[in-house]
């Protein structure tokens, strides 16, 4: 993407007030479950179809006048993502990293979140209740960490949709940074 320029959070809270935030959170649980009693899962990572028909976080734009980064997090998945939210607090250091995106003067700031597989679970049956479900989200997905035998199938296969802004580039980050992929498994990509 161009015009796509990552800095530190210090920095980025720096910008001036022509700049508006983007908060985004991925969230993980460990999943011992196996996909047709053989193929280890290791973890559901939660992403969501948005409205615009692209793959995306939960999360929004936030008002640094009014709350912080993280309270404004908080309260868009609490929106986005229903009652379930409340059960944890995505904090400052869940933070991953922050990017510039220059020609809209926006700063995305992307956060992960280790959760309980019941949490996670509680979040996708609660998520259809949610205030924004059906208008800015469309439903919630897991990522699937695993390449079948084809080659193609599972991982490779989910990283050809379309993704919005960076998510593609914090996806992958994460799951490479967090050890969430199969050690030694090669992403083509």
């Amino acid at each position: 993407m161009a015009g796509v320029r990552k800095l530190d959070l210090e920095e980025s809270l720096e910008l001036g007030p022509n700049w508006r935030h983007a908060c985004h959170a991925l969230l993980y649980a460990p999943d011992p479950g196996l996909l047709f009693g053989r193929i280890p899962l290791r973890y559901a990572v939660l992403m969501q179809m948005r409205f615009d028909g692209r793959l995306g976080f939960p999360g929004g734009f936030v008002t640094l006048q009014n709350e912080s980064l993280e309270d404004g997090l908080n309260r868009e998945l609490g929106e986005e993502l229903g009652d379930a939210a409340a059960a944890f607090r995505v904090e400052r250091a869940d933070h991953r990293s922050s990017r510039t995106v220059s020609d809209r003067c926006v700063v995305t700031h992307f956060y992960v979140k280790r959760l309980t597989l019941e949490q996670l679970a509680a979040v996708e049956i609660g998520a259809p209740h949610a205030k924004d479900h059906g208008l800015e989200v469309l439903g919630l997905v897991r990522v699937p960490l695993y390449t079948l035998r084809d080659g193609v199938g599972g991982l490779p296969a989910f990283m050809e949709n379309t993704f919005i802004g960076t998510a593609r580039e914090q996806l992958l980050e994460a799951l490479q940074d967090l050890g969430l992929l199969k050690s030694g498994s090669v992403l083509r990509l």
